[in-house]
């Protein structure tokens, strides 16, 4: 079980490989990938801010429950911090699994909870200024599920 709060970039295909290697007793790997998203079109890049220790130790958390309650061989989550341009990766989620059920619920139950819960602060610059980015209704409702 791994949780990496970093401010470098990472490599989705390289921590993929090495996250499924040798897993000859698990019948699931799941990966997501999350990257910044440009939805207005004016997007010149995001800042990610988080106080260390307390983000690593929250994400810690959240992968503490999913292993409760999934029959989890393993799980990574890497988040991103600092300065990051459209169509950067920020995120990835992988679980190991016996079985595919538990490895995608595992996989969602981090995803929504890290776009929720992870204590990040996200600050949007445009041309026309900077704009901390706002909870989401839709976000909120994913939670309900679980």
């Amino acid at each position: 079980m791994g949780v990496r709060v970093q401010q470098e970039p990472f490599d989705f295909a390289a921590e993929a490989e090495a996250f499924a290697a040798g897993r000859t007793d698990m019948g699931a790997i799941v990966t997501f990938t999350g990257v910044v998203r440009d939805t207005s079109g004016t997007l010149d890049h995001m800042l990610i801010e988080h106080y260390p220790g307390m983000t690593e130790s929250a994400i810690g958390g959240m992968v503490e429950e999913a292993r409760r309650r999934w029959s989890l061989g393993d799980c990574l989550v890497i988040h991103r911090y600092g300065r990051l341009a459209p169509g950067e990766r920020i995120m990835m989620v992988a679980t190991a699994a016996p079985h595919r059920a538990d490895a995608f619920a595992a996989a969602e139950f981090l995803m929504d909870y890290l776009k929720s819960r992870a204590p990040f602060w996200k600050k949007e610059l445009t041309a026309s200024g900077a704009e901390w980015v706002a909870a989401k209704d839709e976000d909120e409702e994913a939670l309900k599920r679980w």
